[in-house]
């Protein structure tokens, strides 16, 4: 009997040590079982995605264009792809999932519409090189619109995000806020370019939750950022808050909970969850009354408790639910409703 829910990895091998060689491709498992087979051995692999409607079809990127599944990863063969390029990304289009994105290294755009069998390239974005890197930059996630589809912004390492709002076939750079906050100490990072722009360019992940369609947040190296005006300006959404380490390596919006988006920056995976914070009702130096103040949420805050002893300057609500907010003596819980 055929399991219900595959486990999937790609392996893309060592980075930056090219006399170390090790096995690459895709492997997989039945999620109730421990036992992995290799599925795609020829050529590395950097990402795996799963179609949203139909789990019988599964994308590889791999080193030599794209890869396809029809039988829940069993097999994979080469598509009708036009290059011989590394695919870092995928996005299937939310309204018609026949349509289907991918995105490449150097920084380019594929477009299916045929569920993946045919491949077109869209025109070139145009992106400026900003850092001169060991490796061709990669279009490493891409992230729709939920009202307007043609709408999908990219996270770009390293150079940034760009925006296209006509389905790939014109992109635009919303990489100058980036770089404009890259000019501030604490935002600096070169490691391996030449520029301390790098850290703020070095974009790893990009989400937008339904709930609040107009705020686009990025994961970069220095934490994650967000935008309400297309890109235009970006503001620091201050990770160092809740740990001393802000790499921003991955975000995700909750499936169950459109207005969580979850972070992962080592340590563990964070979420950052709905705002809490206290009003400005007082009751002596103790506010008397909680409300989220996070876009489009729908939570609602309890009763606060009074602290005497605590006076911590946090504003935001922690990762877990129920999730909790102490403020200047007051302790806030939001549930959602």
């Amino acid at each position: 009997m055929a399991s219900k829910s595959n486990v999937y990895a790609g392996v893309a091998g060592y980075v930056g040590r090219a006399d170390q060689k090790g096995t690459v491709g895709v492997f997989t498992r039945p999620a109730e079982t421990g036992r992995w087979e290799h599925v795609l051995a020829d050529h590395e692999a950097y990402t795996v995605n799963v179609h949203p409607t139909d789990p019988n079809v599964v994308f590889a990127g791999t080193a030599d264009g794209v890869y396809r599944s029809t039988d829940r990863g069993k097999t994979f063969r080469r598509t009708n792809f036009p290059d011989k390029v590394q695919i870092w990304s995928f996005l299937v289009d939310a309204n018609d999932r026949k349509l289907i994105y991918a995105g490449g290294s150097p920084i380019s755009l594929y477009r299916s519409e045929d569920t993946g069998e045919t491949w077109h390239k869209l025109p070139d974005p145009g992106m400026p090189d900003r850092a001169v890197m060991p490796f061709a930059c990669r279009v490493m996630r891409l992230a729709q619109h939920p009202s307007h589809p043609g709408t999908i912004f990219a996270a770009l390492e390293v150079n940034g995000v760009m925006r296209t709002t006509d389905g790939g076939e014109s992109w635009s750079d919303c990489s100058s806020g980036l770089i404009e906050l890259a000019q501030k100490p604490h935002l600096k990072s070169k490691i391996v370019s030449d520029t301390y722009n790098e850290g703020m360019l070095d974009g790893h992940a990009i989400a937008i939750s339904p709930a609040d369609p107009d705020k686009v947040i990025v994961a970069v190296r220095m934490g994650l950022f967000e935008t309400a005006d297309g890109g235009k300006t970006w503001q620091d959404m201050e990770l160092g808050r809740f740990s001393p380490t802000t790499y921003g390596r991955d975000i995700k919006v909750s499936p169950e909970k459109r207005c969580t988006p979850h972070s992962a920056s080592p340590p563990p995976a964070r979420t950052a969850r709905c705002i809490a914070a206290p009003t400005t009702a007082r009751r002596g130096n103790v506010s008397t009354r909680c409300r989220c103040t996070a876009p489009s949420c729908r939570s609602r805050c309890t009763t606060p408790t009074p602290i005497r002893s605590l006076s911590v300057p946090a504003t935001t609500a922690r990762f877990t639910a129920p999730r909790m907010v102490v403020r200047r003596g007051i302790r806030c819980r939001c549930r959602p409703t």
